[in-house]
């Protein structure tokens, strides 16, 4: 049997990406207990990036990209899932270093699928997606630093991209007052009604800045890393927080320590590649219990397989806003 997958491959310093078909045996080389029939991916930056060959995202040759997958097991000798369950996968290196779900099948580890929140679709869990889970742990991160909504603004950069989008619909449903850094001004609609209150352009985070700024912010959840992320800190409040997960605008950190040991705050990075099995299904089921299902529709287009390349590019440019679901059935 042939599934239809995305495969990126780089011979000497020639790289293609192709649309092709490969059989079940292929898969199976694999390393996975656990075969699952995809219904959905979805298009993350990461994905992006290794689909347009702009980053060392992928480290092993040829790879099906896809970091997202949701879908139904239909072969499994694992002790974590059963044949018929409905499943999610979120990272654990696939795109990077193990086949990921840009395919109609999948061969993975048991042990890395979590159950789909019974309320929530599959095509609405690939529109969250290793995005919004991302989003999740951070909101949890500040919730658990003890930030209220009491203490002031909370800063989301990337505010039009997957991350951000599902970061303010949460701190929206929670009570907080969202500040949006955004460098698509045009695009204020879009975040009002997601449930942003302020706005700031993100080009005002850009160049390096003074270590100490205005306090601003009681807690911030940044994906763009360098000179942002240094100028964020130097802005929040006395004993705020900063979350850290992404490097949109690089991975260099030109910071001083002085916002950390003047005003007592913390930075925290979150990772969601690597998170525990238990940690995952919690911040799935706080997503399930808070997103509102009209909302999550508005933040998504659904696209085929055929039609990645072409949206990763646009992604990698910056031209789109929200989230793009992969229908693997299209």
């Amino acid at each position: 049997m042939l599934c239809k997958a995305i495969v990126l491959e780089k011979n000497s310093d020639a790289f293609s990406c192709h649309i092709r078909n490969i059989s079940e045996a292929t898969l199976r080389q694999q390393p996975g207990d656990t075969l699952i029939q995809v219904q959905y991916s979805s298009l993350n930056y990461k994905d992006a990036l290794a689909i347009t060959n702009s980053g060392p995202v992928v480290r092993q040759w040829p790879m099906v990209p896809g970091i997202d997958g949701v879908g139904t097991v239909i072969q499994t000798n694992s002790n974590h899932v059963q044949i018929g369950d409905s499943v999610i996968l979120n990272g654990w290196g696939c795109g990077e270093t193990h086949w990921g779900c840009l395919s109609q099948q999948a061969h993975l580890k048991g042990e890395w699928l979590i159950p789909l929140p019974k309320e929530l679709s599959p095509k609405q869990a690939m529109i969250i997606g290793t995005a919004g889970y991302t989003a999740a742990l951070c909101v949890q991160r500040i919730i658990e630093y003890g930030i209220t909504p009491e203490h002031g603004e909370i800063l989301v950069t990337g505010a039009t991209g997957g991350v951000g989008s599902v970061a303010i619909m949460l701190l929206n449903q929670l009570g907080y007052s969202i500040t949006a850094a955004t460098s698509k001004i045009n695009h204020t609609d879009y975040l009002q009604q997601l449930g942003v209150h302020h706005f700031i352009d993100s080009q005002t985070l850009f160049s390096a800045g003074k270590p100490l700024q205005k306090e601003q912010w009681a807690a911030a959840i940044d994906v763009l890393g360098s000179h942002p992320l240094a100028n964020i800190c130097a802005q929040t409040q006395y004993g705020g927080i900063v979350t850290t997960c992404g490097l949109a605008h690089g991975m260099d950190f030109p910071a001083t320590v002085a916002p950390f040991i003047l005003r007592g705050i913390t930075l925290a990075g979150i990772d969601s590649v690597m998170a525990s099995r238990a940690k995952r299904i919690a911040a799935w089921e706080f997503l399930a219990k808070l997103l509102n299902p009209e909302q999550l529709e508005h933040i998504a287009q659904t696209i085929s397989l055929d039609q990645c390349p072409d949206i990763a590019k646009q992604i990698i440019n910056g031209n789109i806003k929200g989230r793009f679901i992969v229908d693997l059935n299209q």
